[in-house]
């Protein structure tokens, strides 16, 4: 082995003005947040003195799987971990090295904080390293979201790459998808571990699974539906919570957050689902400042709440909520302080 790359990328939570980052909304505003700890990316270079074309071995650690394949022919869509695949073709891998990819989440499959995203970030930004492409993160949130979007045909808005690549809190405008303009938010430093200390990532159980619902909605939102004034009202939301949040004003920005998750039942009842909704009775009872599904919602996934200013009801909070039935629990975040993090390691200099 002669080179060693890693890459980290945080995740991202509390996306208020999400779903207006779509080709389907086609401009909007969102506020999000990057939080750790990270996916973790790790690339170990070898030699390919044979020149194997089966070149590349991923080992996918939250799955417990290993696969490997030729990086120019990563294969359809319907592959098993597409993503990685075609992340690794959208390189020109040197036919004299042989990858060894390791690939790590911190939290568990599926929970609707960006971490598809989050992991695309982090393994492009290491294989840019590897091809000395010289790549600025904005080209990396770009090439990842079209992996997404042209090589598998996802839906994907754009602020889950942007929020991996960033971190922080970041306010995104999306002026004609999916074209966008990103302010990272500078908070004063209390403001900061205030922040930090009263948010909750609460895991609702199960994998997020809502492909039929996420369906219908767009469906009636193509068709110029109802639906379409709720997003209007949650890009609105999104820069009021922007401002609520510069100015130091938590107590609003949790309602602006509980305003946003009522938008989306707006946009389909079941984008908040009954778990949600129990534990959502928790943090009221514990009076917390604010709830939001995170993502798109449905069924599974994740919650973000903010803890009122009391330690002690937030405790008492937590403590109720890992204690419900289901698997739901309160899983340990803090907010990122940067977005795409690379650096290498191994005996030929860094780059």
């Amino acid at each position: 082995m002669n080179r060693t790359i890693h890459a980290r990328a945080p995740l991202r939570i509390n996306d208020i003005g999400g779903w207006t980052d779509t080709w389907f909304a086609k401009h909007g505003n969102v506020l999000n947040l990057g939080v750790d700890p990270p996916v973790e990316v790790q690339i170990k270079v070898f030699k390919n003195p044979d020149a194997v074309r089966e070149r590349v071995t991923v080992h996918a650690e939250n799955y417990g799987e290993t696969f490997s394949f030729v990086p120019e022919e990563p294969g359809p869509a319907s592959e098993p971990h597409a993503l990685l695949r075609h992340a690794v073709g959208a390189f020109a891998i040197p036919m004299e090295h042989r990858l060894e990819i390791s690939l790590y989440s911190p939290v568990p499959v599926g929970i609707s904080t960006g971490t598809s995203a989050s992991v695309c970030v982090a393994l492009l930004g290491a294989l840019d390293r590897l091809t000395d492409g010289g790549r600025s993160s904005g080209e990396i949130v770009s090439l990842a979201h079209r992996v997404e979007t042209e090589k598998l045909g996802r839906q994907s808005g754009v602020q889950d790459q942007i929020c991996a690549a960033r971190g922080g809190v970041s306010f995104i405008r999306v002026t004609a998808y999916p074209e966008a303009e990103v302010e990272s938010l500078s908070l004063e430093p209390r403001l900061w571990e205030e922040l930090n200390r009263r948010l909750c990532l609460v895991y609702l159980g199960r994998p997020h699974n809502s492909t039929a619902i996420h369906e219908r909605v767009i469906a009636e939102l193509e068709n110029g539906g109802p639906p379409l004034a709720r997003l209007e009202e949650m890009s609105r939301l999104a820069g009021e919570a922007r401002d609520l949040l510069l100015r130091g004003d938590l107590e609003s920005y949790g309602r602006a957050m509980s305003e946003n998750n009522e938008c989306q039942r707006g946009l389909y009842a079941e984008l908040v689902s009954r778990e949600a909704d129990a534990v959502i009775r928790v943090a009221k009872k514990h009076g917390a400042s604010g709830w939001k599904v995170n993502g798109a919602g449905g069924r599974g996934g994740s919650l973000t709440l903010l803890a009122g200013a009391d330690d002690a009801l937030r405790r008492a909070m937590v403590g109720e909520i890992d204690s419900m039935a289901g698997g739901i629990r309160v899983l340990p975040t803090s907010l990122s302080i940067a977005g795409l993090r690379v650096w290498e390691v191994g005996l030929t200099p860094t780059l």
